[in-house]
């Protein structure tokens, strides 16, 4: 299960890369490792406002469907639309492929989240 150490992490299975106030939102290996092969992304509306727990959209794979719940308060500032066409970005590189960009409201929201090595143990307990 591959963890990048310069990533947050939530319990849900969303990373976080911070870039100044924005937070660059996606899924983990091993979310996506847990869905299989993934064939769509529900994204929000860009300008969509966000508190802590909101749900951003959706993936769905042949297996399941699953939420994608907001580590952060902010604003929906970009999406990845790359996504809309090729779902798949996600199961090939999954830490690359972000799926929304949320400027921050409160960076102090991101004191709450897991680094990598706490994250790596929260998974292996699952």
């Amino acid at each position: 299960m591959g963890a990048k150490n310069e990533l947050l992490y939530t319990k849900e299975h969303e990373w976080v890369r911070v870039e100044g106030n924005k937070a660059y939102i996606g899924i983990t290996d091993y979310a996506q490792e847990s869905l299989g092969d993934i064939v769509f992304v529900e994204l929000p509306e860009e300008e969509t406002v966000l508190s802590v727990g909101d749900t951003i959209g959706a993936v769905e794979s042949v297996k399941a469907a699953s939420d994608i719940y907001s580590p952060v308060s902010g604003t929906v500032v970009e999406i990845n639309t790359a996504l809309e066409d090729a779902p798949d970005l996600i199961n090939k590189k999954p830490y690359e492929n972000h799926i929304v960009v949320v400027e921050m409201e409160d960076i102090s929201e991101l004191d709450s989240l897991l680094n990598s090595d706490d994250y790596r143990a929260f998974c292996e307990e699952e």
